[in-house]
């Protein structure tokens, strides 16, 4: 379970965020831009569309480390398909459902859709993300 592995130095729950290319990692790397502190532990995979993501990959980042996985999705701004919202929500739900039958508790993964603007936004979700990671006990 993912709190089995947190290293105890860690005052910051460490967390895995999914990103797109063209819209969410702007939004994040504004933050970065503007010097917009948020947690050291907070680590940003960025792929071209939230959508994309596989249940199997946020199981294994919580199995190997990872407090918690936020997908920054696209919404409805995806260039990829007109779908995107349904089907990043579809496989959050999935996941979910998997975490649960592994025992693992499902408010580990969570998700909200960050524009190509939203710096302040996305700090905000980390810092209320790592309150909620830092309450949790699987």
């Amino acid at each position: 379970m993912a709190t089995q592995n947190k290293s105890p130095e860690l005052k910051s729950p460490k967390i895995l965020v999914f990103s797109t290319d063209k819209i969410s990692d702007p939004g994040i790397d504004q933050a970065g831009l503007r010097k917009i502190h948020y947690a050291p532990y907070v680590y940003v995979i960025n792929l071209p569309c939230s959508s994309g993501i596989k249940p199997r990959w946020i199981l294994h980042a919580l199995e190997n480390g990872f407090d918690g996985v936020f997908i920054a999705a696209d919404g409805h701004e995806c260039s990829f398909s007109a779908r995107c919202p349904d089907h990043t929500n579809t496989i959050v739900e999935t996941t979910q459902e998997l975490l649960k039958e592994k025992n693992i508790n499902p408010r580990r993964v969570r998700m909200a859709a960050v524009c190509s603007v939203c710096a302040e936004p996305f700090v905000s979700h980390m810092e209320n993300y790592g309150k909620i990671l830092a309450g949790l006990e699987d």
